[in-house]
């Protein structure tokens, strides 16, 4: 079993919640219980607006919120820039500075023009050019796996020694949770680095991987308590994520996802559902009431609108056909979705598109 259990010196420890998987040759490092270096503080592009012109007059982002940067050239796309933190005017400058996780597109190359920046409710201004702050460049992070159980092929490398054996090439953390149902992953390119005896277990060893000059996606401190959650197995309760803030929603609506497209679920016939609409406020709120009205507590059923369209196809919980959906506290989300910005900045109607992606797909919605 890939999620075993384990003890030290007869002392019941847990199970491992996280397995390395050599991808190319589809063959397992070895599990562990314990991983450090997980959860961490993302890679940040710094940005100078010049000739900043706010939209209204304060501070033009919420903290922690996406901001959307437009080109003014139309032949460029968009970027999203995540978890966004303003540093204020910045010396020198005649325009504030603002911190965030690029996209994966991140600005075009080469551009310095002027760009709009919206949150996707709103406007906040535009600049007549920006520029990227080359940042210091920071050590490469290391993750300890702690307890890990070395699988042969580990041992054969660790017998080795050498650096070649010792750079395993593409290997996958799989995550687990507490029922040792598949949360989500991790991709890199690691190098084995030290190891010495686990204080978890007599044969099971704390090993560093050096991930110097390999992408690695950490976990942003501000998703961990969501992951905790998790992490204990899926919610059985609808609304588990109504009290979280929209960046937290984020971070739900991605676990969700993820577990909602493995094919583990069974389309059922003739559907008829109910969507509490009451704490659809935001974007992610939206997805996740429309997910548990389809297939229960976590469930997914689309985190956009092409995802909805997907899912109404069949496959996800609810077979391609005639349904109908019941959607309660409709207000709400009229309030706060009906006036949105897509990421070029054009204006449009949330709600009324999603009613027309699931009418489209053979789901009549009623309202109460």
């Amino acid at each position: 079993m890939i999620v075993g259990m384990w003890e030290n010196n007869g002392v019941r420890r847990g199970r491992m919640r996280y397995r390395l998987t050599d991808t190319e040759n589809d063959r397992s490092w070895g599990s562990c219980y314990e991983v450090e270096g997980l959860f961490g503080e993302p890679v940040r592009e710094t940005y100078e607006l010049f000739g900043w012109a706010p939209e209204s007059p304060g501070e033009p982002w919420r903290s922690g919120g996406r901001v959307w940067l437009v080109p003014q050239d139309t032949a460029l796309g968009p970027w999203l820039l995540e978890d966004v933190e303003g540093l204020g005017p910045h010396p020198g400058t005649d325009g504030p500075v603002l911190t965030g996780t690029d996209d994966y597109e991140g600005p075009p190359l080469g551009y310095r023009g002027p760009v709009r920046l919206h949150d996707e409710y709103r406007l906040l201004g535009g600049c007549r050019e920006f520029a990227r702050v080359l940042r210091v460049e920071e050590a490469q992070p290391l993750l300890v796996l702690r307890g890990f159980a070395p699988g042969e092929a580990m041992r054969q490398v660790l017998a080795k020694g050498t650096r070649r054996a010792l750079t395993l090439g593409e290997a996958e953390l799989e995550i687990r949770d507490d029922l040792g149902d598949r949360l989500t992953e991790r991709y890199m390119w690691p190098t084995v680095g030290g190891r010495r005896p686990s204080s978890l277990g007599a044969d099971l060893i704390d090993m560093e991987l050096d991930l110097d000059g390999s992408p690695f996606a950490v976990v942003p401190a501000h998703a961990r308590p969501v992951w905790d959650r998790w992490r204990a197995g899926p919610p059985r309760a609808r609304g588990a994520w109504v009290g979280l803030g929209t960046r937290q929603r984020d971070t739900w609506l991605d676990l969700v996802r993820e577990r909602g497209c493995r094919p583990a679920h069974h389309d059922r016939s003739g559907g008829a559902y109910e969507l509490d609409g009451r704490h659809v406020t935001d974007v992610p709120g939206l997805y996740l009431a429309l997910g548990e009205a389809v297939n229960g507590p976590g469930g997914y059923f689309g985190g956009c609108l092409d995802a909805v369209a997907d899912c109404l196809r069949g496959g996800f919980g609810h077979a391609a056909g005639p349904s109908t959906l019941l959607w309660r506290g409709s207000a709400t989300a009229h309030e706060h979705l009906s006036h949105v910005l897509a990421p070029d900045g054009h204006p449009y109607d949330l709600v009324a598109e999603v009613l027309g992606v699931l009418s489209q797909g053979g789901m009549r919605v009623a309202f109460a």
